[in-house]
């Protein structure tokens, strides 16, 4: 089916492009960017792929008022399938994929089994072939079992699809352990996705360790706990000059860490979800199992920190490490309630809100974040709309203001800490190779 985005302005930082156009689909691919004069009418000195009315002969899609942009990137996020499709499954989570305006997925190999050899992988794509909405690109165990105890037939998982390797879930506590998977990674430069939590400090601990710990009575989780594991993967990365990855960064100290070993060369790179970046731990207060993340939400220092990291490109990726867990198992007491928040849906109108409209991020700085970046870091041909670039577009209505309604959540997982609130700047049609699977909200 031949497309035409008609009237919007397009936002491409993979390209430089930020302008009034019209952008003609065909077979799957950008076929061509017609841009709109001042006056209305179209600049047709460059030609088109055909000398045709594309009007006249192809579904329009209007996107006047509206932002046009490469389709979103999510580098983090937990699919469930296989193993606990009671949580969310490929065809759930790929639906709220397209409504949250991510066109790309990469899912974390945390299932039962572990996605630590090819016959998991081969599921997970064939059942992407099968259901999915949008892109699936899975990513592999570093260890069997995620257990952090063996390496992973690396070489054969990524024959296999994967497009990088992450433990995430769990730490890979073993030091030597860790050192063996980046040199190993070296050889095919590889990204390494490293969760970064010290398992022996972070002990029993349910939110951040703080004022609010104090206050509430729950075991805190300190900063050191992530910070130390972050100083240990970045002079591991440094020393066998692998690429590093951080995943779901929380601390002031961990955005130093990372701005320092940028500084030296190290080849790290960094993530952060929205929900650090818009909430504290003062969240927790009246005790929302909603709120209990991992890492847990911090300070407002380590908040800004971020905010700061993202500004000047320590941190290069917004991802939201949507973890949708069942009703039932968060409707419990504080300690008892597993981590995660479902943040697919909700991620764009949050960072816009929060980072936009407060003057805070550009908004090429916060399409590159959620588009060019994640592509960059997992080799992924993906976050452009340059002519003869697949066709996976993200049309954003910048003045949209809707309250967050949990229940209209097409993911499995409800639980998030947003309900009730309003925000502006919801993603209003998402495109995937050229086919329209979301408008205004509802899958199609």
């Amino acid at each position: 089916m031949r497309w035409l985005v008609k009237g919007g302005r397009v936002v491409d930082p993979a390209s430089g492009i930020d302008q009034a156009a019209d952008i003609l689909i065909e077979e799957g691919k950008i076929a061509a960017l017609i841009p709109v004069l001042k006056d209305g009418s179209k600049d047709h000195s460059e030609p088109m792929t055909e000398e045709i009315n594309p009007e006249n002969t192809v579904a329009i899609l209007k996107a006047k008022g509206k932002l046009v942009v490469p389709g979103l990137i999510d580098m983090h996020v937990h699919l469930r399938e296989p193993g606990f499709e009671r949580k969310e499954t490929i065809a759930t989570g790929t639906r709220a994929a397209a409504r949250g305006g991510f066109t790309s997925v990469a899912c974390m190999p945390n299932t039962k089994p572990v996605a630590d050899n090819r016959s998991v992988l081969e599921f997970i794509q064939r059942q992407a072939q099968l259901t999915a909405k949008v892109h699936v690109y899975p990513i592999a165990a570093i260890t069997k079992g995620s257990r952090g105890e063996e390496l992973s037939e690396m070489g054969d998982l990524i024959a296999g699809g994967a497009v990088a390797f992450s433990d995430d879930g769990r730490p890979v506590m073993n030091t030597r352990v860790m050192r063996l998977a980046l040199e190993y990674a070296r050889i095919g430069d590889w990204p390494i996705i490293s969760h970064c939590e010290d398992l022996n400090l972070a002990a029993e601990g349910q939110m951040n360790e703080g004022y609010w710990s104090m206050l509430l009575g729950l075991q805190g989780i300190p900063n050191t706990a992530e910070e130390t594991m972050v100083a240990r993967d970045i002079m591991l990365a440094e020393m066998t000059g692998a690429r590093l990855h951080i995943a779901h960064v929380s601390t002031a100290g961990s955005v130093q860490l990372i701005r320092e070993a940028k500084s030296r060369g190290v080849r790290v790179s960094a993530e952060v979800t929205p929900h650090h970046l818009v909430l504290t731990d003062e969240a927790v207060v009246g005790y929302s199992t909603f709120t209990k993340v991992n890492p847990p939400l911090r300070a407002e220092k380590d908040r800004q920190a971020l905010l700061e990291g993202l500004v000047d490109g320590t941190i290069e990726v917004i991802a939201t490490d949507h973890a949708p867990h069942t009703l039932e198992e968060k409707d419990c007491e504080y300690g008892y309630a597993p981590f995660g928040i479902s943040g697919l849906e909700t991620a764009l109108p949050l960072v816009w809100s929060e980072l936009v409209e407060k003057k805070v991020l550009s908004l090429e700085k916060l399409i590159t974040c959620m588009t060019v970046n994640p592509a960059r870091i997992l080799g992924l041909n993906r976050g452009s709309l340059m002519v003869g670039a697949a066709a996976d577009i993200t049309v954003i209505d910048p003045d949209l203001e809707q309250v967050v309604k949990v229940a209209d959540f097409v993911s499995r997982g409800k639980n998030s800490p947003f309900e009730g609130k309003k925000l502006k700047g919801w993603p209003v049609a998402t495109m995937v190779a050229g086919q329209l699977v979301m408008q205004d909200g509802q899958i199609i």
